[in-house]
């Protein structure tokens, strides 16, 4: 497989609307109180944002708590922020570990808003599908947590 093909086999991009407002969209991703409310791939699940230092070079930490008890932490820290046009973070399973990265870009369609979803580096096709499964149930979370 030549390395494009692998980059291509690592990547997930999903282009979605939601019915908001784009500042709304922004805050909703940026700020712990409402991050925390949708940020997770269905609702067997609750989130707790112990960290959101909204800088570049700050730090993001989640919790994604499953009613089984498993609980999913990610690390990650701002690599971009332009307001309410495009965020970028590291995404990592271990602090320190092997990285991600997810952009968004938010685009203005007036009362609803474009999100370019971005999440590259992923390890393998596997990893790719589970986290293209896990972003498209947090956007339907987020079309939730909006309407």
């Amino acid at each position: 497989m030549d390395p494009k093909e692998r980059q291509q086999e690592t990547k997930v991009k999903i282009k979605h609307v939601c019915a908001a407002p784009r500042e709304r969209v922004f805050r909703a991703w940026t700020e712990a109180k409402n991050l925390g409310v949708w940020f997770h791939p269905s609702r067997d699940y609750t989130t707790v944002i112990s960290q959101l230092d909204l800088k570049v070079g700050g730090k993001l930490r989640v919790e994604m708590h499953h009613k089984n008890g498993a609980i999913h932490t990610i690390y990650g820290v701002f690599k971009t922020i332009r307001p309410f046009e495009k965020l970028a973070f590291t995404w990592s399973y271990d602090p320190g570990g092997m990285e991600s990265l997810v952009t968004l870009e938010f685009r203005d369609l007036g009362a609803s808003t474009e999100i370019d979803l971005l999440h590259e580096n992923l390890p393998n096709l596997e990893e790719r599908e589970k986290h293209k499964q896990g972003w498209l149930g947090c956007l339907e979370q987020l079309d939730q947590y909006l309407a």
